[in-house]
């Protein structure tokens, strides 16, 4: 492991002049208008029906419309799974969990994560010139090789998974309510068995803890004002930059802020999305003032709404999985039902994307891998398979087509995690397996095995409500060619390069800043500015 002492003294040295700590933001012999930068925004727990241009009953996204107006707007776009850990890993890997192994979410006490000998976008991009940064939440691995700075980002400011894994000061709202971290010698337990008081949620910059527990009142703001510095930086710099951001919006706990004080009367979850949608219009207004005419901006969610959250869950639109309602639970989060997995997605280029277009092509959180890979003039890796496309045709208004077929890997809710027993044909929705998350009420629907499947037609029947007729000359039509695709894709996961998970966990690998204080209690360092001199 002396590789790895070596790159972290490396990167905990402040550098002068043109080094940051990890990112050389001197030119690099590329100008910069001859590859295009990217900015990936991937919301938390986001309903389709939370953006205002998908779903008129939402009026707190002004920002995040008017990027609609000025772009595209995707309305059968699909996370690659219905939960965190494995969405996020197929964002940046372009892979199904079964290919690159993360088919569950990752703990506080995780050993391992996204496994080693899986390539991010951010390796290839780096590989091709680009400076790569990513701020916010990480949720695939934090413990030695497994953190952001060893997977291809130069730049790393966030929590290490959701920040609800861990206690904080400022708790914010959460259904339950959870305490605040315990004070004094003696730690307190919670009685309610989804909340962490033993550890406080800590804020890295890099490789080190700035800050445990976090002050969750203000870390909208310091993301806002990392991701701006990060922009300027690099696009002074003349590089081509990718910028990925996991926000904290729209999972629980939602911060108290001053700007839910200000909204006297509206429920939180509405002042969160205008938090939200404050944050994404202060980087697409830095983006535009800088870079404009050469940033690729994106916007999407990692999954649905967490139903069991209540009035702290939001919108699933029309998609709201009757079937599955009749029976019990949600059909929301960690379901493969359409309220998990299909999600908010925007497209920002100005020049390159189309004004105000509404594309329906079948895309997916597995597509912005190889696009950005195509589009920044770099090549995937050789030795693998990948379940994405490059969807340029379709930004570029060229084209309407997308995936004919797409997989939705259980998430939690029924059937083993990873496995697909869901398939999208068309506008056709193949269950082989259904289940209800927990819903607010605390119902959980029955895992059921369908075989022969059920099978719905979204084109008439986007809730869900009532499968085909098993009798039925379109059933019929439909069932063998499903058969065929499952079939084909089992085997092409059966030969490929694949990776397994290392889902261990030890206490040791927690994040501590300070072992001898009661919730890893410690001061805040301070933060790192960016470089301000010439190089």
């Amino acid at each position: 492991m002396g590789w790895l002492f070596l790159k972290v003294l490396f990167l905990g040295v402040t550098f002068l002049g043109c080094l940051y700590p990890l990112v050389d933001f001197c030119p690099s012999g590329e100008t910069r208008g001859q590859k295009p930068n990217f900015v990936i925004i991937l919301a938390d727990d986001m309903g389709w029906g939370d953006l205002g241009a998908n779903w008129a009953e939402t009026k707190d996204t002004a920002n995040l419309d008017k990027m609609a107006a000025e772009g595209m707007r995707f309305v059968d776009f699909h996370a690659a799974a219905s939960t965190c850990s494995p969405s996020r890993a197929s964002l940046l890997t372009g892979r199904l969990g079964l290919r690159n192994g993360v088919t569950h979410n990752f703990a506080v006490t995780s050993v391992g994560g996204l496994p080693l000998n899986e390539t991010t976008l951010a390796e290839v991009l780096q590989q091709a010139g680009y400076v790569t940064g990513m701020i916010g939440k990480w949720h695939l691995g934090h413990h030695g090789p497994y953190h952001p700075n060893f997977r291809g980002f130069d730049y790393y400011f966030g929590i290490p998974y959701s920040h609800d894994m861990g206690c904080t000061d400022t708790p914010g709202y959460n259904h339950p309510p959870c305490p605040a971290c315990p004070r004094g010698d003696r730690p307190s337990r919670s009685l309610e068995r989804d909340c962490y008081t033993d550890v406080a949620l800590p804020l890295y910059e890099n490789l080190n803890i700035v800050e445990q527990p976090v002050n969750l009142s203000s870390l909208a703001h310091k993301y806002a004002e990392k991701a701006i510095q990060f922009i300027q930086h690099a696009s002074a710099s003349g590089r081509p930059f990718l910028l990925y951001m996991g926000l904290a919006h729209m999972h629980v706990p939602i911060s108290r802020t001053q700007l839910s004080a200000d909204l006297r009367g509206r429920r939180p979850y509405g002042a969160g999305l205008r938090e939200m949608d404050s944050l994404v219009g202060q980087i697409k207004d830095k983006v535009d003032r800088t870079a404009k005419e050469n940033t690729f901006l994106w916007f999407t969610g990692d999954n649905g709404p967490w139903a069991q959250k209540c009035e702290l869950a939001g919108s699933v639109g029309p998609f709201t999985g009757l079937w599955q309602t009749h029976q019990g639970g949600s059909p929301a989060k960690q379901t493969t039902w359409e309220g998990g997995h299909r999600v908010p997605a925007l497209a920002y280029w100005p020049g390159r994307v189309p004004v105000n277009v509404t594309s329906t092509a079948l895309l997916s959180v597995l597509d912005i891998f190889p696009t950005v890979v195509a589009l920044a003039g770099a090549s995937l890796p050789q030795d693998r398979h990948f379940d994405g496309l490059d969807a340029s045709e379709v930004l570029f208004g060229w084209s309407q087509t997308g995936h004919r077929v797409l997989f939705h890997p259980n998430s939690g809710a029924a059937g083993e995690f990873g496995a697909l027993q869901t398939v999208r044909l068309g506008s056709y929705k193949v269950f082989y397996v259904s289940g209800g998350a927990k819903a607010c009420d605390g119902d959980v629907g029955r895992e059921q095995h369908h075989d022969p499947p059920l099978i719905f037609n979204l084109e008439d029947d986007v809730a869900e409500a009532v499968p085909l007729d098993r009798g039925s000359a379109e059933y019929q039509d439909v069932l063998p060619k499903v058969r065929e695709i499952l079939a084909d894709v089992l085997l092409d996961i059966a030969g490929d390069n694949t990776s397994r998970a290392d889902y261990t966990r030890h206490p040791s690998v927690t994040p501590c800043c300070n072992p001898h204080h009661v919730a890893c209690r410690c001061q805040a360092t301070g933060w790192t500015d960016f470089p301000t001199g010439r190089c």
